[in-house]
């Protein structure tokens, strides 16, 4: 059997990308998608999602270029700078600073690290849940929980507030070399994380948490057009698969965040329509995967 978790990521960014994400379900190819405990856009999302259940929403663990739940000064002052009040703006600084060592020894800020990456993310979790959300899993932005330093903190705040489904956010080989026309420092990029993957693997099971086969379009973000999706799908082996994806509507709300993802958004969101043709997968939401560990 081949199943695909069609996973709308940054849900709560802005309401053009809520809004697409919303008639995507409605159309019925996004099944599922990633609600961002603290952006912009996030009481719309919320409302989108309480009101339509048959949508599976986790949460979007934000740890870099956003801002945290939790006080910055008092809560997490090295995970968020406490003069305004962000998380790191690159991944580089964000890893730095998790694998980096100070002055402070290295088992003692080692320990300041995690407590604060799993305090946060505890936070940004009942967040979502007390406004009344059933979270199926758990995942985060720009996949910083690939790293072991990261994941294992995230899995405690996870299983603590009863979520034992995370994301698998490394893409096979199959996948990247059906993934056309793409820069050759991204792909090299996304390779060496795969040296990652192994050590992901284990942790996971370790904290008993069950996870998909692997992610799709990891490597096509910024590019996920209907041709690159056309080549993914036809090469798509039997197993649970989640495809990563990045719907929006292009204005000034998403312009104003930021990102790199911009037209790009609207590009995607066209190329999912095409996934209402398919006759040869079953498509899912990580729900499938948490009704198995109540098994």
């Amino acid at each position: 059997m081949t199943q695909i978790i069609v996973n709308a990521d940054d849900f709560g960014l802005t309401a053009g990308v809520n809004l697409a994400i919303a008639e995507l379900h409605a159309a019925g190819v996004v099944t599922s998608a990633s609600l961002m405990a603290h952006a912009t856009a996030t009481d719309g999302a919320i409302e989108i999602a309480r009101a339509t259940p048959s949508l599976g929403v986790g949460c979007h663990v934000v740890l870099v270029d956003g801002e945290p739940v939790l006080s910055a000064e008092r809560d997490i002052p090295h995970l968020a700078g406490p003069l305004d009040g962000r998380f790191w703006s690159s991944m580089p600084g964000f890893l730095h600073w998790v694998y980096g060592f100070g002055s402070e020894g290295c088992y003692r800020i080692v320990a300041i690290r995690e407590r604060e990456i799993e305090a946060e993310t505890s936070a940004q979790i009942a967040l979502l849940q007390n406004r009344g959300l059933h979270l199926t899993h758990i995942d985060t932005h720009k996949h910083t929980h690939m790293f072991p330093a990261v994941l294992r903190p995230v899995l405690r705040a996870a299983k603590a507030a009863g979520i034992r489904v995370v994301r698998n956010p490394f893409e096979p080989g199959w996948s990247l070399r059906a993934t056309p026309h793409v820069p050759l420092l991204r792909r090299l990029e996304v390779n060496l994380l795969r040296l990652l993957h192994r050590k992901f693997m284990q942790i996971v099971a370790d904290e008993g948490f069950s996870t998909t086969d692997g992610a799709i379009g990891v490597l096509a973000t910024g590019a996920l057009d209907a041709n690159t999706l056309a080549s993914l799908l036809r090469n798509l082996p039997p197993g649970t698969w989640e495809l990563i994806t990045h719907p929006g509507y292009n204005d000034a709300e998403l312009a104003r965040t930021h990102t790199r993802l911009l037209a790009s958004r609207e590009t995607e969101r066209e190329a999912l329509m095409t996934l209402r043709q398919l006759t040869n997968v079953e498509l899912t939401s990580f729900a499938c995967l948490e009704e198995s560990q109540g098994q």
